[in-house]
């Protein structure tokens, strides 16, 4: 049986890494990336959102900056970039698909 609570949480990190990577080198607040979540999950909340942020803080592939106005800003570490880009291999947690082109 398919855990889609365990999909929707590892590929809503993907996408983030993802967001992030095309924002670089400037990064992004958490409203633009909220955004992007909900074009694939309609239902994605800000919590939700901070959720993931502060898993892949955690993991070191992503830099959160929690301002005192209650906004967060998060931009990728070069070990995020790194997985964003395949260059490293992606531990379990995150929906990296399998690269399956050359180059």
């Amino acid at each position: 049986m398919i855990d889609q609570v365990k999909v929707r949480r590892e590929a809503l990190r993907w996408l983030i890494l993802l967001t992030l990577n095309n924002a670089r080198p400037l990064g992004a607040y958490e409203g633009p990336i909220l955004s992007v979540a909900q074009s694939e999950y309609p239902d994605a909340t800000h919590m939700e959102l901070r959720r993931k942020l502060d898993y892949l803080e955690q993991r070191g592939l992503i830099e959160l900056k929690k301002e005192p106005s209650g906004r967060w800003f998060a931009k990728l570490t070069r070990d995020g970039i790194d997985v964003a880009e395949y260059t490293v291999e992606c531990e379990a947690g995150i929906a990296r698909p399998t690269k399956y082109w050359g180059g």
